[in-house]
């Protein structure tokens, strides 16, 4: 696994529920560049499956149904409830991988894709998150 990178203060004591890979945070900084300000979503499926998607951010509307994980390089990070219920236990790491990203994601042009690896947070950490309200 390559170093993680954590863009937000790990003062409040509570553990990141995602963090990214430095060659994420390349491509990120790449699309921002070619596109502007950015968001992801992690949904549930439909067209693209569990991918994370990379989008402009003005042309993605959040709802009350999505949870704002955290940031990556100013970027928010969004999940839908109904997968954040599935994986409120888990610790998200934004990667890049060859291939081709979901249709509408915006990195599919480059040959890469991002992609989630994820590990479940320890009984400690969960109860950090819980007493921040974060789960």
């Amino acid at each position: 696994m390559p170093d993680l990178l954590q863009t937000e203060p790990a003062t409040t004591g509570v553990p990141a529920q995602v963090l990214h890979t430095p060659a994420a945070a390349e491509l990120i900084h790449k699309l921002i560049a070619q596109h502007g300000p950015l968001m992801f979503h992690q949904s549930g499926g439909c067209c693209d499956g569990s991918s994370p998607m990379c989008f402009p951010r003005n042309d993605f509307l959040v709802g009350d149904q999505d949870v704002l994980l955290g940031t990556i390089e100013d970027t928010p990070f969004y999940i839908s409830r109904p997968q954040f219920e599935y994986w409120k236990h888990t610790q998200l790491t934004l990667d890049v991988v060859p291939g081709r990203g979901g249709m509408f994601s915006l990195e599919g042009p480059e040959g890469l894709r991002f992609h989630i690896r994820s590990r479940i947070f320890t009984d400690d950490e969960i109860a950090r998150l819980r007493s921040a309200g974060r789960i």
